[in-house]
């Protein structure tokens, strides 16, 4: 119903109607490519993350309980948080993965591969 006064506006009257559509047409564009398509990649992420859990990864729960999964079921996973301590969560609880190496070792590594490939070009001159 919004188009139909724009299809029986007269061809004067037509150019200024569609350029009245256009800002509206460009908030929406922004607000797909900087809200809506990141938000879908992330839960994507989230979910491939989620169906990868597998026994003896490190995780970290949404309310924040570290743990290590003792064993994975279809909609479930029970972290052992301690000896002889075992908690059943549902999959959608995982907030994350946590990897053993700190973040500062691998900026380290990062920066001494990249010491490496200078040397090695500096060496082919």
């Amino acid at each position: 119903m919004f188009f139909v006064p724009l299809l029986q506006a007269s061809g004067a009257t037509s150019s200024h109607s569609l350029l009245s559509v256009v800002p509206f047409v460009l908030i929406i564009a922004i607000f797909y490519f900087f809200i809506i398509r990141p938000q879908n990649k992330k839960q994507k992420e989230t979910q491939k993350m989620i169906d990868a859990l597998k026994k003896g990864d490190k995780v970290v729960t949404i309310g924040g309980i570290h743990g290590l999964v003792s064993q994975t079921k279809e909609k479930t996973v029970i972290l052992k948080l301690d000896e002889g301590v075992k908690v059943e969560f549902n999959r959608s609880a995982i907030a994350g993965v946590v990897s053993d190496t700190p973040a500062s070792s691998k900026s380290e590594k990062k920066a001494e591969e990249s010491k490496e490939t200078a040397s090695d070009s500096e060496k082919a001159e």
